[in-house]
């Protein structure tokens, strides 16, 4: 077990401060990254000072959401950044493990056991005041935040840290890393008959991180093995690709970007696809998605059998074996696959592969 560290705050906020001086526009993540700390251990410096601690009654806090009205989600790993604006509407927070938001526009999946933290924050914008919710993990990176938009309820944010502010506004965080993923087993000690087996026979897509735990083997080994015509693997270019032929056939696609704690999801079009430095992005006016594309080291296509029949998948990984990003057609349980969306993958796969 990894011991729960802490940061002296004195310490780090003059190297924070001369961080800052030296760069100006560093934004806190990066800052965080730059003097190897988390970003919440940054954040509960300024606590006083347009930040607010408030109480770990994280379905409680979620629930209020609703009430502010029209908001911006975002949710990130380290190579990717989704933002989308909308309401959060039809939650279901009551769950042990999972909480869910449905609509239109915010979807959300939400695995509570990470979640550690969570603060209100007003800080200086553009144009005005910016005012967000900013949930964060044990590990101090932030799994959640909510940022109010010009036509937000000021006034259900302010009454929701009034009821939430916690007792406790100290400047220090405590945080403990996530331990050590275990080592990958050689694939020769896995039954892959069985698990190859299994994979055919799922009628519900959610199984399959149930099955990875049970054989034992990583998402990334996972599809190394699967059965024959399940998994392709491409080459990296894959996700630019199958996004600018989305948007240029204006076909509706579903973007998956989480961590941890998270999981955001875009259904619909993409449109304005942008380049900058590193980035590849859809700058769209209610769906932003930031990949850093350089990240990428594996890209696949994966198939799973559903009681609606088959269910294909881009998969974008890091050299950890992490997920980057998840494409999908669009679609919902109890409707099949839109054949549109199958083609353009076998597109893309024929195109991509790696023998």
């Amino acid at each position: 077990m990894m011991e729960t560290t802490t940061v002296t705050n004195a310490d780090l906020q003059q190297r924070f401060d001369e961080l800052m001086a030296a760069k100006p526009k560093t934004r806190i993540r990066n800052a965080a990254t730059e003097l190897g700390v988390s970003e919440v251990e940054l954040l509960v410096l300024r606590i006083g000072d347009g930040v607010t601690r408030l109480l770990p009654d994280f379905r409680g806090l979620m629930a209020e959401i609703p009430k502010l009205g029209r908001v911006m989600a975002l949710s990130r790993n380290n190579d990717a950044v989704h933002e989308r604006n909308g309401e959060y509407l039809n939650p279901s927070l009551t769950e042990q493990h999972v909480g869910l938001f449905v609509g239109e526009d915010i979807d959300l999946r939400i695995f509570w056991g990470p979640w550690n933290s969570a603060f209100a924050v007003v800080e200086d914008g553009k144009n005005g005041p910016r005012r967000s919710l900013q949930f964060f993990a044990k590990d101090g990176e932030a799994v959640h935040k909510v940022y109010l938009l010009p036509e937000s309820n000021v006034t259900a944010f302010e009454g929701l840290i009034e009821q939430y502010r916690n007792d406790d506004q100290s400047k220090v965080q405590a945080v403990k890393p996530w331990p050590e993923e275990p080592t990958e087993k050689p694939d020769a000690e896995i039954d892959a008959e069985g698990f190859r087996a299994e994979w055919k026979a799922m009628k519900d897509t959610h199984d399959f991180y149930g099955m990875t735990r049970k054989y034992h083997v990583s998402r990334t080994q996972a599809l190394r093995l699967a059965p024959e015509g399940f998994s392709t693997k491409l080459s990296n270019n894959a996700m630019r690709e199958i996004v600018t032929r989305a948007a240029k056939q204006q076909f509706p696609i579903m973007v998956f970007i989480g961590n941890k704690g998270m999981i955001q999801i875009h259904t619909g079009t993409v449109t304005n696809l942008v380049d900058v430095p590193e980035w590849f992005n859809v700058i769209d006016p209610d769906f932003n998605m930031h990949v850093r594309e350089g990240a990428i080291t594996e890209s696949w296509v994966v198939r799973k059998p559903s009681v609606d029949g088959m269910v294909t998948a881009i998969e974008c990984f890091d050299k950890n074996g992490v997920l980057v990003v998840q494409f999908f057609g669009k679609r919902k349980p109890g409707i099949p696959e839109l054949p549109e969306w199958a083609g353009l993958v076998k597109e893309v796969e024929n195109e991509l592969r790696i023998a």
